[in-house]
């Protein structure tokens, strides 16, 4: 049975919800047994208020811009749609979460509760107990190229943290996907198709002679006596 997952990040005027702080990016990636299906969700909102400087330095996303955009309850629906029944993988969930349900509940929608959440940054914390974890600290961790991220945006921070999420999950055996060392070593060497044909040894190994090694040994404790610190432990 597949397991369907949507990674999901956002980004907002702010840090509180509960002080006027409002929804202005949404996007989420579709993780099916812990690897992307190529299947994506992503909307800017209309916060209905300004743009702190704060926080436009964060993301880029101006007032001005999103004016035409729509507003969360025009779109509340697609997105609930979009993520079903299914889990939503976030990295430090508790914050997104706290808009997400702050505008479905302003939309009149029901919340998402937190049995339908996973936080990455909780699993990071567990697996990686120094740190530090933050998306760009896990993608430095695992090899994964940040390098598009000169401002935060909700795509592409899913996309990275849906790449994060499959390391910490066991990376690509979590999938079941398991590679052979052909596999391996054709990506380390960059070629396609690599046949792996089992060598002979030139000569065969000879086993030893266990009776000669045995009378050799005998004779190698005479020469050293009676307080031989091996007939301590022989047998009488």
């Amino acid at each position: 049975m597949n397991m369907r997952e949507l990674v999901l990040d956002t980004e907002t005027t702010g840090l509180d919800p509960r002080n006027g702080d409002r929804l202005v990016e949404i996007g989420a990636v579709e993780v099916v047994n812990y690897v992307p299906s190529g299947k994506s969700y992503h909307v800017y909102i209309n916060p209905e208020r300004s743009m702190p400087v704060a926080a436009f330095e964060v993301h880029g996303l101006s007032e001005e811009f999103l004016s035409d955009k729509s507003l969360f309850a025009d779109v509340a629906g697609g997105f609930l749609d979009f993520v079903g029944g299914d889990n939503l993988v976030i990295h430090n969930a508790a914050f997104d979460m706290g808009f997400i349900n702050m505008e479905l509940e302003r939309a009149g929608h029901a919340t998402i509760g937190p049995e339908q959440v996973v936080d990455t940054l909780q699993i990071a914390r567990k697996k990686h107990p120094s740190g530090p974890n933050s998306l760009d600290a896990l993608c430095s961790r695992y090899g994964i190229d940040n390098s598009r991220r000169t401002k935060h945006g909700a795509l592409l921070d899913a996309e990275l943290l849906a790449e994060v999420y499959l390391e910490l999950m066991g990376g690509r055996q979590a999938g079941l996907a398991l590679q052979t060392i052909a596999d391996v070593s054709a990506k380390r060497t960059g070629a396609a198709d690599i046949e792996y044909v089992a060598r002979r040894r030139p000569q065969e190994l000879k086993l030893p002679d266990r009776e000669a090694e045995a009378v050799a040994h005998a004779q190698f404790i005479e020469t050293i006596g009676e307080n031989a610190i091996w007939g301590k432990y022989s047998d009488p």
